[in-house]
């Protein structure tokens, strides 16, 4: 009998890619959702690339207790993806903060109550390096929430925290997925999803300047297969893997990828950096990217590699298969 998966946000643009590697690799998932209509596009989605004979879906909100119990009978494994993204920052932080932390709290309760084996969590490196200097980091790097750092990455850090916290000297193993800027085509091709939206609001000319900004990178397949090999990777129970390149991609790399690739509309100014603080007091996008501006953080992945089998897609690819996916 296959293995069973509970897979929380398998109707966004990550979760949709682990559920086609899940169903994959053999083992039976069950997907949590809050809205009918998400669910029943996801499913036609993810049919397009495998069969979802062995997919089901269960109601289940991060906010509420309910469905839970129901949506871990018979699994093996949870993989908690599910969370808040926005780099647009909000009024009140806690608007992002309070459902991560929640969200993660109450999976891990009810992972613990039906004798769980293993979680992986979906963090990412912002729960590492948001707030530090240009430097290199590796996975006992932590995020110092007294700074500030925006209310994304305080959400990443706290839930994070919460999760080691919750399952320490607990029989259920804890691994953490932390990725860098998430790119590559899109299984549903959710418009909601941010990196999603940012490429296609720089190939459509909506984005009139680059700003100083530099990131690791990652191809969300290899986000997928890394979160399905980290369920039973020996050695990595209790770990936190940096699924990002090495070194930061700056985001007029990004650009001249894509000018190459003959997107016309692609900008070539550089946004001065005192221009986008200044900005900041009034616009709540260029707010949430003011903690990145001019860092460029790099980071030892090796145990990635080493542990979970990581052979990386390079991020050229990603982004030009991106692109294309968002142009049809």
């Amino acid at each position: 009998m296959s293995e069973r998966v509970l897979l929380t946000g398998i109707t966004g643009y990550i979760g949709e890619h682990i559920a086609v590697e899940l169903i994959k690799q053999g083992y039976e998932v069950v997907g949590t959702f809050r809205s009918l209509k998400k669910a029943e596009a996801s499913r036609e989605s993810i049919s397009n690339f495998v069969s979802t004979d062995r997919l089901s879906f269960v109601k289940a909100d991060l906010l509420s207790d309910d469905g839970w119990s129901e949506a871990m009978k018979g699994c093996t494994f949870v993989l908690h993806v599910a969370s808040p993204f926005f780099m647009i920052e909000p009024k009140n932080e806690m608007e992002i903060i309070s459902p991560a932390i929640e969200g993660t709290k109450r999976v891990i309760k009810e992972a613990k109550r039906a004798n769980i084996k293993r979680v992986v969590l979906t963090s990412s490196i912002v729960a590492m390096v948001a707030g530090k200097k240009t430097a290199r980091y590796g996975s006992d790097s932590w995020s110092d929430c007294n700074l500030n750092i925006g209310a994304y990455s305080k959400s990443k850090t706290l839930a994070e925290l919460e999760a080691w916290k919750e399952l320490k000297d607990s029989k259920v193993e804890l691994t953490v997925i932390n990725p860098g800027g998430v790119f590559g085509p899109s299984i549903g091709a959710k418009a909601e999803a941010q990196n999603i939206k940012m490429i296609s609001d720089i190939i459509s000319g909506k984005i009139p300047m680059i700003p100083d900004v530099a990131m690791g990178m990652v191809d969300v397949r290899d986000v997928a297969k890394l979160h399905v090999n980290a369920l039973k990777a020996e050695g990595a129970a209790g770990r936190r893997f940096i699924a990002a390149s090495a070194e930061p991609v700056e985001m007029v790399t990004i650009m001249q990828i894509l000018k190459e690739a003959g997107y016309e509309k692609v900008p070539s100014l550089k946004a001065p950096s005192f221009m986008l603080k200044f900005m900041s007091i009034f616009d709540r996008e260029a707010k949430g990217m003011v903690p990145f501006l001019g860092k460029k953080a790099s980071f030892d992945n090796q145990a990635t590699f080493d542990l979970l089998d990581w052979k990386p897609i390079p991020i050229e690819i990603s982004i030009k298969e991106m692109a294309k996916a968002l142009s049809k």
